[in-house]
């Protein structure tokens, strides 16, 4: 989570701190949430199976559910079904390219392809 780099348009330095953080069910832990938490940043992540089980055993000491808004989780789908595109493509999918450079390009003409 410390690696989060949200890039500026045009000059400055990336932002540290985005506004929301989407993630899947392997996001899902009290350290994350808490992290998230501290630096107020609103997060939509939903609960694994194991941790809702847990909570309700403990009953009134497990507390209440982490916030979840399924409207706004269903935004990920979207991006979720674009790198599933990308990775039709086999250079993409395996990284046959050396450099970042190389790679970066073949990401952005399949993705310019797959636009048109």
């Amino acid at each position: 989570m410390e690696a989060i780099r949200v890039p500026r348009i045009g000059p400055g330095r990336p932002r540290v701190r985005p506004a929301h953080v989407l993630g899947d069910k392997g996001y899902s832990s009290r350290a994350i949430r808490t992290w998230l938490r501290r630096r107020s940043i609103s997060h939509t992540i939903p609960e694994r199976a194991d941790q809702v089980r847990n909570r309700l055993r403990r009953g009134s000491r497990g507390g209440r559910p982490p916030a979840f808004d399924k409207q706004f989780y269903k935004r990920r789908n979207m991006v979720e079904r674009c790198f599933n595109r990308l990775k039709q493509w086999r250079g993409i999918a395996t990284r046959y390219d050396k450099t970042a450079e190389s790679y970066q390009a073949a990401v952005t003409l399949a993705s310019l392809l797959m636009w048109a």
